[in-house]
């Protein structure tokens, strides 16, 4: 890849500078970030965001999802939005690049277009959307589902650990969770979405190689179960006559965990990452337990599989144990598909580029997943070391960020030229 002997159009050093100075809101540690939806560090850095998007000359707003957007006009105000975005909420032990490189590499991309004095052809907007990741309220894709009219009407009031709902804290990020209906976007106002973002994964870093193009997002299934049991004192009630949630659910976190293993050829994951115990008592035999599963394949019919497994493994689970339990879907989506001739202009520009670049498909689900359903989709991969995401170990090297920035700057030229 003879990248570095070509001269960038973007400004490696405006972006590096960005990611850094964001860095510092939610700061845990000495590279880790913990900027949790809707929270004051949240609504501190959408801020510091904002104030960049106004400095780049684009008009600026934050809907009552939480969104901040960002407006650069076109020759054609009417046409339907070329649309980039990702997010900058974290995980509560997260890293300084997942979600924020796509929202100031979109900028970065913008504010360039602006100083070389181009026009698009349509209007373009970049878009810090709210609560991707979805571990605040156990729900991710908020913002992104919230513009297209994609919500489930219980969403507002989902809790997080401390009782807040998502209504109340829309309220106190200043938003009007009663007004959501006029920050949906019309059906066909977006002719397309672009999204920057860390691999999240080690392929890349594997085959030393610095960006990639995105073929497809995988489907995730999220679900919330609860099983529900019968407290009892921990040193008196005999073994047999136990009816112990905790038990069924050690036995269901095993059963996502052999049956995503199954194939071991196949990209299936299963995961179990968040547990409440009641009574949460060391003497006290467990009452009812609420865990999450996440459970993602790109094949659906697999997928759909490893699924009516699971819901035997839990009927068997609570039948062994005298429970009751419940089952909420909290994330359903088929997996996605990126847009022929997207990924055809991303492979000849980082041709031209000096950079040969594969494709691969993401595990993870990105906003451009719920973008995926009302318009074409793109996505560009940067190479992270050994794959670590979720994690202050995330690592990107900025060379790498800017050199997928670049790509992402001359496909939205591209997209936003008349022909």
């Amino acid at each position: 890849m003879n990248v570095k002997a070509r001269k960038l159009t973007i400004n490696e050093e405006r972006l590096q500078k960005r990611i850094e100075q964001l860095a510092q809101i939610g700061k845990i540690g000495e590279t880790g970030v913990c900027r949790l939806a809707l929270s004051a560090e949240d609504r501190a850095g959408v801020e510091l965001v904002r104030s960049w998007m106004e400095e780049a000359g684009l008009q600026t707003r934050v809907d009552d999802f939480g969104n901040l957007i960002g407006r650069m006009a076109g020759k054609d105000e009417q046409a339907p939005i070329l649309m980039i975005g990702s997010h900058i909420d974290s995980q509560p032990y997260g890293g300084q690049y997942d979600g924020v490189i796509g929202v100031l590499g979109g900028l970065e991309v913008v504010q360039t277009l602006k100083e070389q004095g181009f026009m698009p052809a349509q209007p373009i907007e970049v878009v810090a959307f709210c609560d991707e990741e979805g571990c605040r309220f156990q729900k991710g894709l908020f913002g992104s589902k919230g513009i297209l009219g994609m919500l489930d009407p219980t969403d507002l009031e989902r809790t997080d650990k401390n009782g807040v709902t998502r209504r109340q804290a829309l309220i106190d990020f200043g938003c009007d969770p009663d007004r959501l209906e006029a920050s949906i976007y019309p059906k066909g106002s977006i002719c397309a979405y672009l999204e920057l973002h860390i691999e999240q994964g080690p392929i890349l870093d594997a085959a030393k190689e610095a960006i990639g193009i995105v073929s497809a997002i995988s489907g995730p299934l999220w679900w919330t179960v609860e099983l529900t049991g019968f407290a009892g004192h921990a040193g008196s009630v005999p073994m047999p006559m136990r009816k112990d949630a905790l038990v069924g659910a050690a036995k269901v976190i095993l059963a996502v965990n052999e049956l995503a293993k199954l194939d071991p050829q196949a990209p299936t994951v299963g995961t179990v990452g968040h547990l409440e115990v009641f009574p949460d008592s060391r003497n006290i035999i467990p009452e009812r337990v609420r865990f999450s599963i996440d459970l993602r394949d790109i094949d659906l019919k697999r997928r759909d599989e490893r699924e009516q497994a699971l819901r035997e493994a839990i009927e068997l689970a609570a039948v062994e144990g005298g429970l009751y339990y419940t089952i909420t879907e909290d994330t359903n989506s088929d997996p996605r598909y990126c847009a022929d001739w997207i990924k055809a202009i991303m492979h000849e520009e980082s041709s031209k580029l000096g950079a040969s670049v594969r494709e691969l498909m993401s595990g993870p689900f990105h906003d451009a997943l719920a973008l995926s359903y009302v318009c074409d989709y793109g996505m560009i991969f940067v190479r992270c070391k050994d794959g670590i995401s979720h994690n202050p170990q995330e690592y990107a090297a900025y060379e790498d960020i800017a050199l997928g920035t670049e790509l992402l700057y001359k496909t939205v030229l591209r997209m936003s030229t008349n022909q």
